[in-house]
């Protein structure tokens, strides 16, 4: 497998744009530089493949791309940023005109698009300004590597950083691609946070077959992030898989379902690392592995735990080796386990710092804590002794900023 350039438009018979079009407008200063409107097409009829949020409130595009999605059939994918289209007035009525225009634009069926909004709940959707656009956005649709990163520009909200990757690989003597782009920052939680993520294959594969392989790694990858706990009404993970690499199409398990499986999963934990590093006002990636538990579900529920922590994240932010906050996020995450047996560990590019043997803090060099937890990245390693099983979750610090964002955010 080997990471390339080119994003969602990496793999073959794919074409991408974004532009401003104005999503924001009706409530707020213009921001005309700002892309706020995208899209992802494909040239032909694509197998196709949703996860969604898991929360009860769920925005009208999440309803009607999984309906639309149903029969793991699309050939493309608009997107909005500034307004969720969630609890909104008029909400599928709006979510449906997306749709709507995208295939007048294109010159296909409504049915044959996911729709995904991403920004405030509550506000009516702009739907004049993205009705008015859209001619705009297909015309500038291209296969390009700019073209991917202008998609993956217009559906930032609060992130600092886009999020785009693709990868090659082999399935059957055919070189197939698997592109990617995504956004989130705050509000990410995932039960599948407001966190959305296209993503592209030429691979040839039966849709059922996708749905279930895409459900399978969102579960090990977006699933296991945490900006601040809070799950989105909006989050969404499409995939479109339009066959052009030309390898004899997927039907079930077997080494090409496998070597996708790696390609897909690959790219999926490349954009969660990417969004959780990128939580709103976040200084520092924080990763915690458990290892030597007794199942990987155990060790999930440990892990989730620590990076949700609001405690263990200011600690971070602060450079603080509190490790016994760490215990605690493990003691309270339901998790089954003797508290007698665990060993944690700090440790980044700057070094490795033990810090609990046994269930007890152990002596350790404070200036060397705070080089380990300054650095940009940090893993919080959890030992124990139940078993083999491992898991890493993604989370980052909690700092002022965070607090800046989202105390005005409507504004």
């Amino acid at each position: 497998m080997n990471i390339i350039t080119g994003g969602v438009t990496a793999p073959k018979g794919f074409k991408a744009a974004g532009i401003h079009c104005g999503v924001k407008d009706n409530f707020t200063t213009p921001v005309p530089d700002k892309k706020d409107l995208a899209m992802v097409l494909s040239d032909v009829p694509c197998a196709a493949a949703g996860t969604y949020t898991r929360n009860v409130v769920k925005a009208d595009p999440v309803i009607l791309t999984k309906e639309y999605l149903a029969d793991h059939k699309a050939q493309g994918i608009i997107l909005d940023s500034g307004n969720a289209n969630a609890c909104a007035p008029k909400g599928m009525e709006n979510a449906k005109r997306m749709a709507a225009a995208a295939a007048a634009a294109t010159g296909l069926a409504p049915q044959d698009f996911a729709v995904c909004s991403t920004g405030i709940i509550g506000v009516e959707l702009n739907i004049t300004a993205i009705e008015a656009g859209v001619p705009a956005l297909v015309a500038a649709l291209a296969d390009t590597e700019q073209a991917s990163n202008d998609a993956a520009h217009a559906i930032l909200t609060t992130d600092l950083k886009i999020k785009e990757i693709a990868v090659t690989t082999e399935i059957g003597g055919k070189t197939v691609t698997v592109g990617a782009i995504a956004k989130g920052s705050g509000m990410i939680h995932p039960n599948m946070g407001t966190m959305l993520c296209a993503v592209t294959t030429d691979c040839a594969i039966d849709g059922a077959v996708l749905q279930d392989m895409l459900r399978h790694i969102v579960t090990k990858t977006f699933n296991r992030i945490t900006v601040d706990g809070d799950t989105s009404t909006n989050d969404t993970c499409v995939v479109l898989a339009n066959g052009l690499a030309g390898n004899a199409p997927i039907t079930g398990p077997g080494a090409d379902y496998d070597a996708l499986v790696e390609a897909l999963r690959y790219v999926c934990e490349y954009e969660a690392k990417m969004i959780a590093s990128d939580g709103e006002g976040a200084g520092r990636l924080v990763t915690c592995t458990v290892q030597g538990a007794a199942s990987e579900e155990q060790a999930e529920l440990m892990a989730k735990a620590v990076v949700r922590s609001p405690l263990v994240k200011c600690a971070i932010f602060g450079t603080d080796a509190n490790w016994g906050r760490v215990l605690c996020a493990v003691g309270y995450s339901g998790a089954e386990f003797d508290p007698k047996d665990v060993e944690v560990k700090f440790l980044s590019q700057a070094g490795e710092l033990k810090v609990c043997a046994g269930g007890q803090g152990v002596p350790f060099d404070e200036d060397l804590a705070k080089k380990v937890l300054s650095e940009p990245e940090v893993v919080i390693l959890v030992t124990l002794t139940a078993g083999d099983a491992a898991c890493s979750c993604w989370g980052c610090d909690l700092t002022y900023d965070y607090v800046k964002i989202n105390g005005d955010y409507r504004s």
